[in-house]
């Protein structure tokens, strides 16, 4: 399933930046262990401070033993919708980090930050593959914490869904009308050269 995608570009870049969006209608066919292994390989090589790699995947595949716990994670509004993507995957990150030649961990600065690139990269990664992500916040994270066992140096980022697209039909009528790749603000808003 394709969807007509109005984005074009100001200035060079390669497609994949363009063809990736966040489409909510999914077909809900499962994905194979080697792609998702694929997505994640690619978050893997994701820059990070002092390379310290501090995000982790927590992931349930669509009719696995996990996927009922994960979907009930996220609010209703978002159920609605992702209850037919392929994988759901819950993207975290370690709030400290190890000093070289050191035992004890200090703050991370950027571990949200570092954690957004290697998001960034599965998404990408999914799209050039031909499927598709949609990250979320409106996930219950008390309950991801606890169900999880997620541990308190550790932040809870966001959800994604990953499937393939499918028809916009699949969703209520009101979602149906926002199921198309969204714009952007142009470069000159968004790089301030000199300061803010």
């Amino acid at each position: 399933m394709t969807t007509e995608n109005p984005r074009i570009a100001d200035h060079p870049i390669e497609q994949v930046f363009l063809d990736r969006w966040s489409p909510r209608a999914f077909t809900g066919e499962p994905i194979p262990q080697s792609v998702l292994y694929t997505l994640f390989e690619a978050a893997r090589w994701a820059p990070s401070s002092y390379n310290s790699q501090p995000w982790r995947f927590l992931y349930a595949t669509n009719g696995n033993a996990h996927w009922d716990k994960f979907l009930n994670l996220l609010i209703p509004f978002n159920q609605s919708w992702a209850k037919t993507a392929s994988a759901l995957v819950f993207a975290v990150s370690e709030t400290t980090m190890a000093q070289q030649g050191k035992d004890a961990r200090i703050p991370s600065h950027s571990h949200s930050f570092d954690a957004g690139a290697a998001w960034g990269y599965l998404a990408l990664q999914a799209t050039y593959l031909g499927w598709h992500t949609h990250g979320m916040v409106g996930v219950d994270f008390d309950r991801v914490r606890t169900e999880l066992k997620v541990p308190d140096e550790v932040r809870i980022e966001a959800a994604i869904a990953i499937g393939k697209i499918g028809p916009k039909t699949l969703l209520p009528e009101a979602l149906q009308a926002r199921e198309f790749p969204s714009p952007r603000k142009p470069v000159a808003e968004i790089a301030l050269e000199g300061g803010y």
